[in-house]
């Protein structure tokens, strides 16, 4: 790894985190990095845990002079998003995310940083071997598969820990303190077809890639294009206007991802080539156009394929494409509690269809429970309503803000003597795993913050330089003015 990365400030941080992005640690594939947290424990001769499910804990005595405050849980979690731009070849499984320094930021080479949730826990890992950090009795949880399904705070061990506090460092605003945040539920929609194969089509590929995408929590009010949507959009003038014959369908990744690359595979009369080439271009103008602020490099490829491929029914395509113009995308409720708040969403995530076999993601997130189950099912009966199935998954609660936080007054008490300015006290749409967790341990008195980072969930995820020495002078202020027992 670069010495570039590791001479930053603070050291032990970037040091930490060099490490750390040196392992792979796609989510559902965490093997390496809990035996490489685990190791990591054993290796400072503190006590170290691994859970059934593959959490680790690490457990640290209280500094002299500090065993009477409260038990602080330091938490991050261990995976990451995997996700690359089209012209990137890369092996999220085998190789170590290549960074580099833009002026204050620091990048990754055409994919995911992993700064989310990395750099917390490179900072716990600082806390932990750091001989001079004046700290209470810590309990360290690192969780796993915390980006697609949080299985590691679902089934987190009700009895491993002992603390009063929590601090979850995966807020990614450095003046914002982490109050709530919302729930959410996996929709997974499924339907087969029947197909033919018709030897006198020619097929074409019609790609819409270049998209901004990001966070499906975090930049869902942004107006950010959906990849899926968009190009559905493109294939319903088309449909409407010439006889198309869909194959394929290949769009987005990750639940908690915006969508930012999609393709069609059609059969078309080739005499129709051109004329169909002109209208998407039109319809793609239209788009372009619409989204010039939030995904200025959106671009649209259309080429000739040179096999054949099954073609589904014209009604079903129809039917398809329908369904998917009216598939709830975006914010559906804004908080009437809170200002600004995106209280209830629905990220259409991705699309496959291959060989008549449909298969389509969704990810809804809520901060009120009744919203939820509102759109779920509104969801639900649209496509329900036609014969496919629909099955929801890895459903999670929201975390309630607690206005009365004891440690909350601490730290906004802290932030503002540091920094001579007020912290911004906030609940967020990401799905973060204190309520969770707080289900598990309902007496913990919680709360979230981190470094700035940008663009997380996508290629043009970015952390700040400037305000990681800014979260750690704040983090090491904290635990110093951790309350008594």
């Amino acid at each position: 790894m670069s010495n570039e990365i590791r001479n930053l400030e603070p050291n032990i941080i970037w040091n930490n985190f060099s490490k750390l992005n040196a392992v792979p640690r796609p989510s559902k594939k965490e093997e390496k990095v809990i035996k490489f947290i685990h190791d990591f424990g054993v290796s400072l001769g503190l006590e170290t845990q691994i859970d059934k499910v593959g959490n680790v804990v690490i457990f640290k005595p209280a500094t002299d002079g500090m065993e009477n405050r409260k038990t602080v849980i330091l938490q991050s979690h261990l995976d990451m998003v995997h996700e690359k731009n089209n012209d990137v070849d890369f092996d999220f499984d085998k190789s170590g995310i290549q960074m580099y320094v833009d002026n204050d930021w620091v990048r990754a080479k055409g994919t995911t940083l992993g700064a989310d949730n990395g750099l917390g826990v490179a900072t716990i890992m600082s806390v932990l071997e750091s001989k001079d950090i004046i700290h209470p009795r810590l309990e360290a949880l690192f969780t796993i598969d915390e980006e697609t399904g949080m299985t590691g705070a679902l089934k987190l061990d009700d009895n491993i820990l002992k603390g009063d506090i929590l601090l979850n460092l995966d807020t990614e605003e450095d003046d914002e303190i982490g109050i709530g945040c919302a729930g959410g539920v996996d929709i997974t929609i499924n339907n087969c077809f029947d197909t033919t194969i018709n030897p006198s089509l020619l097929f074409i590929k019609i790609t819409l890639n270049g998209l901004s995408g990001g966070h499906s929590g975090m930049e869902i009010h942004k107006n950010l294009g959906n990849s899926n949507k968009l190009l559905n959009s493109i294939i319903n003038d088309i449909n409407e206007n010439f006889l198309i014959n869909i194959s394929e369908i290949d769009g987005g990744g990750l639940r908690n991802a915006i969508p930012r690359e999609s393709s069609f595979i059609l059969g078309i009369n080739d005499l129709d080539f051109e004329s169909i080439k002109t209208q998407s271009v039109k319809s793609f103008n239209t788009i372009k156009d619409q989204f010039l602020n939030t995904d200025p490099l959106i671009k649209l490829n259309i080429i000739k394929l040179k096999e054949d491929f099954k073609i589904i029914g014209t009604d079903s395509q129809t039917e398809l494409i329908e369904l998917i113009r009216n598939c709830p995308n975006g914010v559906y409720k804004m908080s009437d509690n809170i200002s600004g708040l995106v209280e209830t969403s629905n990220n259409l995530a991705n699309i496959c269809l291959k060989d008549g076999n449909l298969n389509i993601k969704c990810l809804t997130r809520s901060s009120d429970e009744s919203s939820k189950e509102e759109l779920k099912n509104i969801i639900k009966s649209l496509f329900m309503n036609k014969r496919y199935t629909v099955d929801f998954s890895g459903d999670y609660p929201g975390w309630q803000p607690n206005m009365n936080s004891e440690i909350l007054t601490k730290l906004v008490e802290v932030y503002k003597d540091l920094n001579s300015t007020e912290p911004n006290v906030a609940a967020c749409h990401a799905g973060l795993e204190c309520g969770i967790i707080g289900s598990h341990y309902p007496e913990l008195d919680m709360i979230s913050f981190g470094p700035t980072i940008r663009g997380a969930h996508s290629p043009d995820e970015r952390a700040s330089i400037k305000s990681t020495i800014k979260f750690w002078k704040f983090l090491k202020e904290v635990l110093l003015k951790i309350p008594l027992k």
